[in-house]
């Protein structure tokens, strides 16, 4: 009997050391897990960042700088894609899947827009638009691209779908920007030698009102809550604050020399304006419309665009072939991106392209 209760402690204390064993087995397993995890999350930290688009106005061709963000702010060119001759400006459709670029270059019968498929970095299709093509801006929806034509004074509106020229609407005398409300309902163009802003009702494509503006405006964007669009005044080295209620100018900001391009902080209380003459970047306080600092930057800068949560602003120096990085926190220029080709312009961001973006 003995023997037979002997038999079953081992037996017994076989199994509890064999489960022991497993106990420890998981939890070792458990832990290479979380180290592998841990690794690998490190992995997609050092490879967050954010593709940016600069249409590179004599090189012919779009620099695709990556860039990164916190704690050492970067970039490095990754890529060159050859568009149409000598563009002038891009954006990015609302999905990330598409930037459009346009070709200015209609002495050499270019006069089109070149569709970049931003997974594969190819040009996918080239539309032709009017005479001398510069802004270009999507719908919210992304079914259809606004694209400014200088050299027609009109604007060729673009079905997504089809990729076509689906209207053209006749404006001002040289238009240069576009820019949309985040409503869809309203499209603002800049006209260079009339000295005013029309405003087109995107349902109709039609231009409803026609607003005085500074002299030589350019650049135009919206305020992310769609109450006011900011002009900049190339020639008069002003920004007008064009109320979208009521179309009509509400304010008028001294900046600096040549203003060009304006992008605007996510939440909206903070523009960045980029200063062909001055080589710098203004910073508006919206709420005040203040200028609050001026901060130096690369020769000529002509594009600005805001990282998507806020964290950083890119500026293409068309004279110094360079993309400065400024950290809106002490609105101070941290990395200077190196060899964007020849004339850099606009600035445009996917942050589609790992999973925590560029800030």
């Amino acid at each position: 009997m003995n023997m037979v209760l002997k038999k079953q402690a081992d037996l017994w204390q076989s199994k509890i050391q064999n489960q022991s064993s497993r106990r420890n087995s998981s939890w070792l397993l458990g832990c290479a897990a979380l180290i592998l995890l841990g690794a690998l999350g490190s992995a997609q930290v050092a490879a967050q960042g954010c593709d940016v688009y600069v249409p590179t106005h004599k090189s012919n061709s779009g620099a695709v700088v990556r860039t990164f963000g916190g704690p050492t702010p970067g970039g490095t060119v990754t890529d060159v894609i050859p568009v149409g001759i000598q563009p002038l400006s891009a954006a990015i459709s609302p999905d990330k899947a598409f930037v459009y670029v346009t070709n200015s270059g209609w002495i050499f019968g270019s006069n089109s827009v070149s569709v970049i498929d931003t997974a594969t970095y190819n040009v996918v299709a080239t539309i032709p638009v009017g005479n001398f093509p510069i802004g270009v801006a999507f719908t919210p929806n992304g079914a259809f691209a606004y694209v400014v034509n200088d050299g027609s004074n009109n604007v060729s509106v673009i079905d997504t779908a089809t990729r076509s020229v689906a209207a053209t609407i006749g404006v001002g005398t040289n238009p240069w920007g576009v820019a949309i409300t985040p409503d869809g309902a309203l499209a603002y163009v800049t006209n260079q030698a009339s000295n005013s802003v029309s405003v087109i009702n995107t349902a109709s494509n039609s231009v409803v009102t026609t607003v005085p503006a500074g002299v030589n405006p350019t650049g135009v964007s919206i305020t992310p809550n769609g109450a006011f669009a900011y002009v900049a005044n190339f020639s008069s080295d002003t920004i007008s604050v064009i109320s979208t209620a009521s179309n009509a100018v509400v304010a008028t900001i001294a900046d600096g020399v040549r203003p060009h391009a304006i992008a605007f902080t996510p939440e909206g209380a903070t523009a960045y304006v980029a200063n062909d003459g001055s080589n710098d970047v203004s910073v508006i306080n919206t709420a005040t419309n203040t200028l609050t600092a001026s901060i130096p930057v690369g020769n000529d800068p002509r594009g600005v665009a805001v990282t998507p949560m806020g964290r950083y602003v890119y500026v293409g120096n068309r004279f110094s072939d360079t993309l400065s990085i400024i950290d809106t926190a002490t609105n101070s220029v941290v990395a200077t991106v190196q060899g964007v080709s020849v004339f850099p312009e606009a600035v445009v961001i996917n942050d589609h392209v790992s999973s925590g973006g560029c800030g």
